[in-house]
């Protein structure tokens, strides 16, 4: 078993462990146990009542937060279309084709990126550096709105940080959902927009019960349960 820190376990005592918490009554908990002088990410877990090792039981989709999710995102845009003055204007750090493709072929360039795009014609060339892309979680994917021909919709939809979640081997779904410096209002704005997004990508294999629990917490603070029929 874990032995947790004397900051955890004083923060976890203000908790009712038999206590189902509303949403706004687990905001306000979030504040009081949070246990580090930084800044924290909040974060979400939802124990669902799936097997993903049948394809019909498993989630995988994106979802745009109301309020973000507190981050500055660095978007690596993978163009051979003539709108890249359109795409500077969105203050994406780097544009390139294929030069980009061959300096991180060769390791002269890092690819420290929180997302790439790209568009379908590019992708043919970027197959010299999926191995490097693809471990990072960073190769352009259909399935996940980062190739596409329209890469300014795809870059503004990406810096108001639409990102992707997905089920884990349990068949559960973990994430954060902002830091706790901005406030209870835009905090419940984005749980409940979670809450919502895990509701409507329900797998159709998944019958009876859905959700099974839902918990937030701080960053290395203690889980509270919060209650979602009531909302």
């Amino acid at each position: 078993m874990q032995k947790r820190g004397k900051k955890y376990v004083k923060a976890a005592e203000l908790l009712n462990k038999d206590m189902i918490y509303s949403i706004d009554e687990a905001i306000e908990m979030l504040e009081k146990t949070n246990t580090v002088t930084f800044d924290p990410t909040v974060e979400v877990h939802f124990n669902l009542a799936l097997d993903p090792k049948y394809q019909d039981q498993m989630i995988r989709s994106t979802i745009t937060l109301p309020h973000g999710t507190g981050k500055t995102v660095k978007v690596c845009v993978f163009n051979d279309k003539a709108n890249n003055d359109e795409i500077k204007k969105l203050w994406v750090e780097v544009i390139w084709g294929e030069e980009l493709i061959e300096e991180i072929a060769s390791g002269k360039v890092a690819p420290n990126f929180d997302v790439c795009v790209a568009t379908p014609s590019m992708m043919r060339h970027l197959w010299k550096i999926a191995r490097i892309l693809g471990p990072k979680g960073l190769m352009p994917n259909p399935k996940t709105w980062t190739v596409s021909d329209d890469l300014v919709s795809a870059v503004k939809e990406i810096i108001a940080w639409k990102f992707e979640f997905k089920n884990d081997k349990q068949g559960n779904v973990h994430s954060v959902f902002w830091k706790l410096s901005f406030g209870k209002d835009k905090l419940k704005d984005n749980l409940n927009k979670f809450l919502d997004t895990i509701l409507e990508v329900k797998p159709s294999g998944a019958k009876g019960k859905y959700i099974n629990t839902v918990f937030v917490c701080n960053c290395m603070g203690p889980g509270i349960k919060i209650d979602i029929t009531n909302r």
